[in-house]
């Protein structure tokens, strides 16, 4: 067994993935749009499976409240939250590039922010912010997986991945929105960023 001084994650990946899909994992550099309960599980995911390459944005901090759902420990409380979502990632694979910005997304700065990317993932928590960076990049050559409608709990099925485009993708029930009735919870976000990850995996393996 290797120990930390020695792990490499190309061992992990060479397990799982032949050498040409490890290849597009590594050169796909993937921007993520909010580290929240879709952004950071979703990054979580797309760093197992071999994903090296991020550009973060998040302006927010680490709080109480988001340790049900997001991928951040306690101790990480106060922190940037583009901070500790770098720092958990690099635990999981020290091999990882991240960009991170800590500012608010904006129709005068998200383009330049992700330029670089092949990938977008819209992991935003207000429809306004959804609805810009979708008018954004849909006409764009860039391959974009946005969320929708993914409160409370129960009946899971219901989280459904929906195609708009051959680059566009939509993950949710389109109507299932946070209120004071439905409430952000960690299963029914984790399985919405889980199918991101994995709509973006067959993607960029399938390319």
């Amino acid at each position: 067994m290797n120990s930390p001084n020695n792990f490499s994650f190309d061992n992990v990946s060479e397990r799982y993935f032949t050498p040409e899909q490890i290849k597009k994992t590594r050169n796909t550099r993937i921007g993520i749009a909010g580290a929240g309960g879709l952004g950071s599980n979703c990054a979580m995911n797309l760093v197992r499976c071999g994903f090296e390459k991020f550009v973060i944005v998040d302006f927010d901090n680490v709080e109480e409240s988001n340790l049900n759902r997001q991928f951040y420990f306690l101790n990480q409380i106060g922190l940037p939250k583009v901070q500790a979502l770098k720092e958990s990632l690099l635990r999981i694979n020290p091999a990882v590039s991240i960009k991170t910005y800590q500012l608010k997304l904006d129709k005068q700065n998200i383009g330049n922010i992700f330029a670089s990317c092949t990938v977008i993932v819209e992991a935003f928590d207000t429809a306004g912010c959804k609805a810009m960076l979708a008018e954004t990049f849909i006409n764009s050559d860039k391959f974009v997986v946005c969320a929708s409608g993914l409160a409370g709990f129960g009946d899971s099925d219901r989280i459904k991945v929906k195609k708009i485009r051959d680059n566009f993708f939509m993950i949710g029930d389109q109507t299932s929105e946070i209120s004071a009735e439905l409430k952000p919870l960690s299963p029914a976000v984790s399985i919405a960023a889980a199918k991101q990850a994995d709509v973006i995996l067959a993607w960029v393996l399938g390319r």
